[in-house]
């Protein structure tokens, strides 16, 4: 182990703008290495990151929203914390939600969502996805403008999950004003406070109220089968249950497509040649998508909690310890992924990478991004001759000027600002 002392990932800025030099460092030194911050290790190794995605009798999710915030509030004596994460699982945040929970309760929860994103659901959302896409460019193609997350990415996300969960096309306008408020995720500037706005008590109310008047009046609609869905041995979820999940949806999914969309026009407008080859020949989209994936993974962070004393990578890492997986740094470890700073469309292995995490907690999601992000391409690609950065915003090519949002658990652009020529 050596004694280089990391930047503090929670706190400088500079850090989030651009991780990827941070990355390399730690990851050149020991791909797990102990972070600034007491009591955390930073993962930035691909094999390493795998490996401990897939032990789940080392690593507890239940910190993987705040990380070490607040943290266990009493220390971990000897090799063993479960039963310490046990007794303080209620503090971490969103300890209610499927992305913290372990063991039964997270298969229980998991099988409940597979069975309300069914096959034949998701092929119904597919199709209702190119209406909505299309709706939302004619609000500004003609201008030949548009600030994507602004006028785009944030309300088409959510209404696709609005179409996916049925909810009726006269409430999804105060949905829409509704999530547009505040973010939901820790920022850096203040590490402490992890839920500066939490939209998730609007969606909870909302679905609450669908869920018990579907269940009392059945319909024939996409809400009564939510309400009526049940868990993988067949009894019926209580309805907070049903509710946590739908707004989850909301909450974590909208907020993550949105990242990758955003990722993948910034890629397409600045890059002429990729730009072209994707317009003569859409096939290419799909491992484009998985490329942009790879090289600007959404999620910065993703959390465990040590259950036990173990070992990975060489490194010890004592019970109790925040374990700090970075998906972004494992995408481009280039053990894994050659000349990994290079985005490639025709990559051999690029559906290795681990954007939405491995094991039985990757991302449920993944597939129903996918699909936004490609919808979205195609559309845009289709209603435009070209598409460009703005350099009134951005700055020319040989000197852009972006801003990422202060978060230490999701990437993303704070804003893009592109110009286009409307096709025909």
């Amino acid at each position: 182990m050596s004694d280089y002392q990391p930047r503090d990932f929670f706190a400088d800025l500079s850090v989030v703008t651009d991780p990827y030099p941070h990355f390399d460092e730690l990851r050149s030194r020991c791909p797990v290495h102990p972070a600034r911050h007491p009591g955390v290790m930073e993962v930035t190794g691909y094999d390493e990151a795998v490996e401990i995605y897939r032990d789940t009798d080392a690593f507890s999710s239940c910190n993987s929203l705040g990380g070490p915030f607040p943290g266990l509030p009493v220390e971990v004596e000897g090799d063993d914390a479960d039963a310490l994460i046990e007794q303080y699982r209620g503090l971490m945040p969103m300890s209610e939600f499927l992305v913290t929970m372990d063991g039964a309760d997270h298969s229980a929860s998991r099988g409940l969502l597979r069975r309300l994103l069914t096959p034949n659901r998701l092929k119904a959302n597919e199709e209702a996805m190119w209406d909505i896409a299309n709706r939302h460019l004619d609000e500004f193609i003609a201008n030949g403008t548009c600030e994507l997350i602004r006028d785009y990415v944030g309300s088409f996300s959510n209404e696709v999950i609005a179409d996916l969960l049925g909810v009726p096309d006269e409430d999804r306008p105060e949905f829409r004003e509704q999530l547009d408020q505040g973010k939901s995720l820790p920022s850096v500037e203040d590490g402490e406070k992890v839920l500066s706005h939490n939209p998730l008590e609007y969606l909870h109310g909302r679905f609450a109220a669908y869920v018990e008047d579907r269940r009392a009046a059945p319909r024939e609609d996409v809400l009564t089968q939510l309400a009526t869905a049940t868990y993988p041995d067949g009894t019926l979820p209580e309805v907070d249950e049903i509710v946590r999940t739908s707004t989850f949806l909301f909450a974590a999914g909208g907020d993550t497509t949105g990242r990758l969309i955003t990722a993948a026009l910034r890629i397409v407008a600045e890059n002429p040649d990729i730009q072209a080859a994707l317009r003569a020949d859409r096939s290419l989209i799909p491992m484009f998508i998985e490329e942009v994936l790879r090289l600007e993974s959404p999620t910065m962070s993703d959390f465990r909690m040590a259950r036990k004393t173990t070992e990975v990578g060489g490194v010890r890492i004592p019970a109790g310890t925040s374990v700090m997986i970075h998906p972004g740094a494992a995408n481009r470890d280039p053990r894994r992924f050659p000349d990994p700073a290079e985005l490639r469309i025709d990559r051999p292995n690029v559906r290795e990478h681990i954007a939405f995490g491995r094991g039985n907690h990757s991302c449920p999601g993944g597939p129903l991004a996918r699909v936004e992000a490609k919808v979205t391409l195609e559309c845009f690609l289709d209603r435009t001759a070209d598409i460009r950065i703005s350099e009134a915003h951005h700055g020319p090519a040989d000197a852009r000027e972006f801003t990422y949002e202060p978060l230490y658990i999701l990437r993303g652009l704070a804003e893009l600002h592109l110009e286009f020529t409307p096709a025909g």
